[in-house]
């Protein structure tokens, strides 16, 4: 008996007598080209056996080919080659093979295979493989760190719409009180507070909810959420103050493999059908609900209770040690049990007549999103487009003392956002206690010091700015020594040894601005920033180009350069000579320019190289961006450098078939720009077939175009190089010329 929808068979003369239909989906959660690639492969082997297929891509440009109802209804059996969460649940009662997307590139023949024998997919998820093989040797981020990342990127709208809402309405209807910074209720401004706090309350259930989600799907929705809210109210575990996004972080990973381990147990077959609407949802909130309760939660209390204690007997203390303590307190969860006790235990001395302590707190409080905002100003390469905007507005809240602006940024990297947020607030409130400032509400950032409620108004200023530098400082400089973002400093170093006046004699057969062993080279920022100056050597017959040879460069092909020529030729030089070399250098230019024009224009002869010196990835890529300097194009070279080995980082772009394509999204280069070299002995790429990189394209757009052209050359390029054929004629070519006719075929 087979499942209600019908998974195919595996035997028999009918079988064999209807022809196979497969589906698959392909994504990659770091670009399109591995998702293009494994799709040109997969669609390759299907047709080479006569078997109709249909490949839905999910890549960063978004899904194309989007498999409808009709498709999957009549399917045999679905591939997914993914290193990304793929909704399964439409391929209900399908065989259904789940693998990594580095496998739809090597093995496409041997996944047709398999899929006819995989297990059929249930409704509750029974029959996934979840633990699909990586991509990229292994680099690409685990799913401990994708879960995390995709409760933040469902939390950032909460965060950045209550936020705002909030700070507007306290901006333009709020008043200094007493009782802090209130607002009169029954205003208008009043209701758009309070829609503003809805979204701030639901931020952290967000976060909790989409994290389960991520690691086992929609059953864990429910329980994930709930779990958050629960950690986000104290009053259920008799404490005054929630968990913050820290509990929230906690409930979201254990609603997610508590659903995993409960999707594992055996049970009746009528039972299956509820299994995940019903059954896992109930018994997966309720376990995870009691249990934060009865045992997570009393920790809370406890350390609540003896935190304000503690505090309590520190108040004849130093002003300077107690400021600094309070300032860690007030940056440590932004919202929890440990900056709740910092902020009420500041607001509760105020009516004592202990407005110092409050200071001190109102000192600390902006701290964390003023300097997490300042961070994305002046590192903006370190952060994506979707954190530079909330960049912006978490600098917004900071000035209303809306410390939640920095939770996106804590929980998406919380080892280096929270030391550098302690550090700036401690330094904030030791500050603000050194000079005594007085904080005569219960609120804190700098509109309590604009509307009068602060006293010490310049030295609390002076407080904030340092704390907030401090903050932005740390933060930038953790997050380019840490893995995640590591090498950029050795990327800055070693593109001094692509740059360098004076370089020496060139080989023959060899482009001048090349990394040649032993053998300095150019300055890429020089390079790039004048186009009509920079015209490399390429040496067919002599070494090196002298003036002499200006007036038959065109057909030696050699070029004469402005100011890469050898030091003694230049001294040799004429009035007479030197006009020859300008002219022979327009006639390069002009030949250079000349060809068919490939990728809108982007790839030209100037960046096309028939060898590559380089034998490593690291040299090849900045090789490859002293090529990409020559079309003037680069503004910056280092900084391409760097960005290309950081995209690296991530996962390798080495596709396998002897292809490696490195990217960078930079505002290093003014316009879009591609180079391809050749290499004779290969660069090991970390390819996930292990195969070396012979045909290396390199991609660099600006910021401002990176949304569409960057993915647009990805996508011409990998469906391109699936094509066996144009490999071969890319190896095969002789010349740069005959290079960029092959090129050409890219469109």
């Amino acid at each position: 008996m087979t499942s209600p929808a019908g998974p195919p068979a595996t035997g028999g003369r009918d079988d064999e007598r209807r022809p196979l239909k497969l589906l698959a989906v392909t994504a990659c959660p770091t670009g399109i080209a591995h998702t293009y690639m494994a799709a040109e492969k997969l669609a390759q082997a299907a047709a080479s056996r006569g078997i109709e297929m249909k490949v839905e891509t999910q890549g960063s440009i978004g899904a194309e080919n989007v498999l409808d109802d009709n498709d999957v209804r009549t399917a045999d059996g679905v591939i997914v080659a993914a290193d990304k969460d793929v909704d399964l649940s439409r391929f209900a009662g399908k065989r259904v093979l789940t693998v990594g997307v580095a496998e739809g590139i090597r093995h496409p023949e041997q996944l047709i295979e398999r899929v006819r024998s995989a297990p059929v997919h249930g409704v509750d998820g029974a029959g996934d493989n979840p633990a699909a093989p990586l991509s990229g040797g292994g680099r690409e981020r685990g799913p401990v760190y994708k879960a995390l990342m995709n409760g933040v990127s469902y939390m950032i709208p909460f965060v950045v719409v209550g936020g705002l809402l909030i700070a507007v309405s306290l901006a333009l209807g709020g008043h200094a009180t007493a009782k802090g910074y209130v607002i009169p209720e029954g205003t208008f401004w009043a209701h758009v507070n309070a829609i503003g706090g809805i979204g701030f309350q639901l931020m952290i259930p967000v976060l909790s909810g989409y994290i389960a989600y991520a690691i086992a799907d929609r059953p864990a929705l429910v329980p994930g959420m709930i779990g958050g809210w629960i950690a986000n109210t104290g009053a259920l575990y008799d404490s005054e103050a929630g968990a913050g996004f820290i509990g929230a972080i906690v409930t979201g990973f254990l609603a997610g493999y508590l659903v995993l381990w409960i999707k594992k147990v055996r049970v009746p077959r009528f039972v299956q059908p509820i299994m995940p609407i019903i059954v896992i949802p109930i018994v997966a909130t309720t376990a995870l609900g009691l249990f934060f309760v009865y045992v997570i939660g009393k920790p809370i209390s406890w350390v609540f209770e003896h935190l304000t204690n503690w505090l309590g007997g520190m108040t004849g203390t130093s002003a300077v040690l107690l400021g600094a303590i309070l300032g860690l307190m007030i940056a440590f969860d932004m919202g929890g049990p440990v900056n709740k006790t910092a902020f009420l235990f500041g607001a509760g001395l105020i009516a004592s007549g202990n407005q110092t302590v409050m200071g001190m707190c109102a000192a600390a409080i902006p701290v964390m999103p003023l300097g997490q905002g300042l961070a994305t100003l002046v590192r903006r390469r370190l952060y994506t487009e979707q954190e530079r905007e909330t960049g912006l507005a978490a600098l917004f809240m900071g000035c209303f003392g809306i410390s939640e602006g920095a939770i996106p940024f804590a929980a998406a990297r919380p080892a280096q956002v929270i030391p550098a947020n302690m550090l700036g607030g401690a330094v904030a409130g030791a500050v603000a206690g050194l000079a005594g400032v007085e904080d005569a509400v219960p609120h804190g950032g700098p509109v309590v010091a604009v509307l009068g409620a602060v006293s010490g108004v310049p030295m609390f200023f002076v407080a904030v700015v340092i704390g907030t530098v401090v903050t932005a400082l740390v933060t930038v400089t953790l997050m380019e020594v840490s893995g995640r973002r590591g090498r950029a400093e050795a990327a800055e170093a070693g593109a001094v040894e692509v740059g360098g006046v004076g370089a020496g004699p060139v080989p023959a057969g060899v482009a001048a601005g090349a990394v040649v062993p032993g053998q300095p080279g150019r300055d890429l920022s020089s390079a790039g920033a004048g186009a009509p100056e920079v015209v490399a050597v390429r040496a067919s017959g002599a070494g090196t180009a002298t003036a002499e040879a200006g007036a038959a460069a065109e057909a030696a092909g050699t070029t004469a350069a402005g100011t890469g020529a050898p030091e003694e030729t230049a001294g040799e030089e004429t009035a007479g000579e030197e006009a020859g070399a300008r002219a022979a250098t327009v006639v390069e230019e002009a030949d250079l320019d000349a060809g068919p024009e490939v990728l809108s224009g982007y790839l030209t002869r100037r960046t096309v190289r028939v060898a590559l010196c380089a034998v490593e990835k690291d040299a090849a890529i900045r090789e490859m961006a002293e090529l990409l300097a020559r079309s003037g194009r680069v503004a910056d070279g280092a900084e391409l450098v760097a960005t290309a080995l950081r995209r690296e980082e991530q996962g390798t772009t080495g596709l396998g078939e002897e292809i490696a394509i490195p990217h960078a999204k930079t505002d290093a280069v003014t316009a879009p720009v591609v180079g391809f070299a050749r290499s004779a002995e290969g660069v090991e790429w970390g390819s996930p077939d292990g195969t070396k990189a012979r045909l290396i394209f390199m991609i660099a757009v600006p910021e401002a175009a990176a949304g569409d052209e960057h993915l647009r050359i990805l996508a011409l390029l990998s469906r391109k190089l699936m094509d066996a054929g144009f490999r071969e004629r890319l190896l095969a070519a002789p010349d740069e010329r005959a290079l960029l006719a092959v090129l050409g075929e890219v469109g």
